[in-house]
């Protein structure tokens, strides 16, 4: 079997071992590929392996022997599934692997609100400290999470594991999920979305993108937040309408602001989010600990090689 990966650098720039996936056929990989590249490096194989790279029609066309495409990732709208059914082309990808590092990132980017690590840092590092007439000294007050209400829209795999760990920080949780609107669910409340914008003090995205949930923060859900609420996205940046967010944050309407993903990726250097002293930024790497990205090689590898022995897994094709 000829198998590529023609986009493997972010899920291993180097740290992970590529031999287990190479003795299942001819194997190659690249960091990267622009769109004539994967056509041409795709012309030949059996099983291609993809992360963004996009699997369509016109690309299709080019590639004869495909027999199976593995999506090395949960979402799969890179690929044009109804051409890959016709085709009777095997696709799969990979869930799970990520939650528990997602979630961490989430808390820790609450925590980093919260305390304001990123701003009491950058001072003391251009001497703020040294400078300073008193072994403690105040830029701006932090916050005790105690007592605080976490409200989480989306209640998954990750958002109730967000919702376990932030619990035990002393947050009340509050959630709302497209199913669930009242009630509780693992001692959680329940509440409607417009519950969540009106009564929390931290407010964490974990939503898939679809068209029921695109832009779900907006300048009418950004209107009903506390003007000390912080928001969290973790999961896709098409969540939030980006210059509703940056209004709401320049005119500070909201306190603050910390995201993991955004719309375009990467972000041009003139993104309205980028700049602001009261968001925090980070480039999409939630969930890409070393022990998630090894477990996402595993599936995968477990997902070409049961392909190859005609009992394909985890199929969405």
């Amino acid at each position: 079997m000829n198998i590529v990966y023609l986009d493997g650098y972010t899920l291993n720039p180097g740290d992970l071992d590529w031999r287990p996936l190479a003795r299942l056929g001819n194997f190659k990989v690249y960091d990267n590929s622009s769109l004539e590249e994967g056509i041409e490096r795709g012309k030949l194989a059996d099983i291609i392996l993809v992360n963004k790279f996009p699997v369509t029609r016109d690309v299709l066309k080019h590639w004869p022997d495909l027999k199976c495409v593995c999506v090395t990732a949960t979402g799969y709208n890179n690929l044009d599934i109804p051409i890959l059914q016709k085709r009777n082309i095997i696709a799969c990808n990979a869930v799970g692997y990520s939650t528990p590092s997602t979630a961490q990132h989430t808390i820790a980017l609450i925590l980093a609100l919260a305390n304001k690590i990123g701003m009491y840092n950058a001072d003391v590092q251009s001497d703020g400290w040294s400078n300073s007439n008193t072994w403690t000294y105040y830029l701006s007050p932090t916050i005790e999470l105690q007592g605080l209400t976490l409200g989480i829209i989306g209640l998954g795999d990750i958002g109730k594991r967000v919702a376990k760990i932030a619990s035990s920080l002393g947050l009340k949780i509050i959630a709302t999920s497209r199913r669930v609107q009242s009630g509780t669910i693992a001692g959680i409340e329940m509440v409607k979305p417009t519950e969540i914008f009106r009564q929390s003090d931290f407010i964490s995205l974990h939503l898939p993108l679809n068209k029921d949930s695109h832009h779900i923060i907006n300048r009418v859900t950004l209107d009903l937040m506390k003007s000390s609420v912080f928001l969290i996205n973790t999961s896709r940046g098409g969540l939030i309408h980006e210059d509703d967010l940056k209004s709401a944050l320049v005119n500070q309407k909201i306190a603050g602001a910390a995201l993991d993903v955004l719309s375009d990726e990467p972000p041009s250097a003139n993104h309205p989010l980028i700049g602001l002293n009261n968001c925090i930024i980070t480039p999409h790497m939630a969930w890409a600990t070393v022990s998630s990205r090894q477990r996402l090689l595993d599936i995968c590898i477990k997902n070409v090689e049961a392909f190859i022995k005609g009992k394909p897994r985890n199929t969405i094709a």
